[in-house]
């Protein structure tokens, strides 16, 4: 796979493997999910649903068949027993596309055979999917419509499979996508600040869902380890020419550590988990976090 475009055979080859290697994935209420579970989830507060949710005193308007007769038995009250109000709730997927995600090395030309940022979200999105969708959940990609089963199992692979970057940097997540009993999962680099994740974010937020941020970055990302004269160009079209780049490599790590701290305070504030990723990792490090940040409670 590279940044140009996945096989698709391959691609759901890899993400089988991957998610075999882990409990089916079903989402929790905890805190990736503060509202919402495993396709109805309950909301702790009363309402149509299958669980037991509390006993309560029975009160005019309440019909005989909603009685619980067994329970006043035993007293001279009658008691109603109350069922856990339930939300469907869904995962929603967005991979960001920006030129950057395309990234796959120092020297790695178009269409080279390096993984890239993008190959490696591809293939942890889609891993995670078929986790999910082996649990019964429902799965999507945020602002499509969510499903679960082989149908959507293969249609996930074909749309992540055809993903390719965009022309610059400037990719983000559209607010207006943002439904209730989402739980988001957002895979990007986020390295371009704008005030747009900003903006989705806040609407996550406003209607008590939430989710997951994984970073994914190169290596090189990681380390800068550039020396001497050197030209950097991004894949968005960017430029910037210094002779002493082993001068610049703690300005570029604070700068980067800062940016982290940043999004890792954005997500707490929304209601997400922040985690990073490199490709220098196993993909399974990063599976194993998320399904731990998607079931925690």
């Amino acid at each position: 796979m590279n940044g140009t475009g996945a096989s698709t055979a391959a691609l759901r080859a890899q993400a089988e493997a991957a998610a075999n290697a882990l409990p089916p994935l079903t989402l929790s209420a905890g805190p990736a999910a503060p509202h919402f579970g495993h396709g109805a989830h309950g909301l702790r507060r009363p309402g149509s649903g299958e669980d037991f949710w509390q006993y309560r005193l029975a009160h005019e308007g309440d019909t005989a068949a909603a009685i619980d007769w067994r329970r006043s038995a035993r007293g001279d009250l009658q008691f109603v027993r109350d069922r856990e109000r339930q939300v469907a709730r869904r995962a929603a997927f967005w991979i960001g596309r920006g030129a950057g995600m395309g990234y796959a090395g120092q020297g790695t030309a178009p269409g080279g055979a390096g993984e890239s940022k993008l190959d490696r979200a591809r293939l942890i999105a889609l891993a995670l999917s078929l986790s999910m969708i082996r649990a019964g959940e429902r799965v999507g990609m945020l602002g499509a419509q969510a499903g679960t089963g082989a149908v959507q199992a293969s249609r996930m692979t074909e749309t992540l499979a055809r993903l390719l970057p965009l022309p610059s940097d400037i990719d983000s997540p559209d607010p207006t996508s943002v439904r209730r009993g989402q739980v988001i999962i957002l895979i990007d680099d986020f390295l371009y600040q704008d005030k747009a994740l900003d903006a989705f974010l806040h609407a996550v937020s406003g209607i008590g869902s939430g989710g997951i941020m994984l970073q994914i970055l190169h290596p090189d990302e990681e380390d800068f380890p550039f020396e001497g004269a050197i030209r950097f160009e991004t894949e968005g079209g960017l430029s910037h020419q210094t002779r002493d780049a082993n001068g610049l490599r703690e300005a570029y790590r604070t700068r980067l550590s800062l940016r982290r701290t940043a999004l890792a305070e954005m997500a707490a504030q929304a209601g997400f988990i922040f985690g990073t990723h490199h490709l220098g990792q196993p993909v399974s490090q990063a599976l194993i976090w998320a399904h731990g940040a998607l079931t925690a409670r």
